[in-house]
């Protein structure tokens, strides 16, 4: 059986609950929900990128992007992603951002499959994603 590792970039906090931020079993990498938090500050409190959904998503897609590199996978190796708004008007906005940024990536593969919901969400924090990638 293969072991599990927990996958924790040094830009995040320590989850508030007993949880990894990422998980990697084999060549399976699941990324726990994140939000638009900045990297981590020892000390200070998680704090959003800001209070627009372009900059939380940003920085969401950043945070999934780190923990996916800690695992040794890109964004060619997502297969599935979900999408937490708190908002359903901000799904034309948050499918143009979501556009833009996978183009500016220069993915090989075909894009990932994709599901979004809408939820409640802490104060202040408007998307959450998280996502599974298939390495090799």
């Amino acid at each position: 059986m293969t072991d599990k590792t927990a996958l924790t970039p040094a830009t995040h906090t320590t989850p508030p609950a007993k949880f990894s931020h990422g998980v990697k079993k084999g060549n399976i990498l699941q990324v726990a929900g994140q939000v638009g938090f900045l990297p981590a500050v020892e000390g200070q409190a998680p704090t959003p990128a800001g209070p627009t959904l372009r900059e939380q998503t940003l920085q969401t897609f950043a945070n999934v992007k780190a923990i996916l590199e800690e695992g040794g996978a890109t964004w060619d190796d997502v297969m599935m992603m979900r999408v937490y708004l708190t908002d359903v008007g901000h799904f034309a906005e948050m499918n143009e951002i979501y556009n833009a940024y996978f183009e500016e990536q220069g993915l090989e593969a075909p894009a990932s499959a994709r599901t979004t919901v809408y939820v409640g969400l802490p104060k202040g924090l408007l998307i959450e994603i998280d996502a599974l990638a298939v390495l090799g």
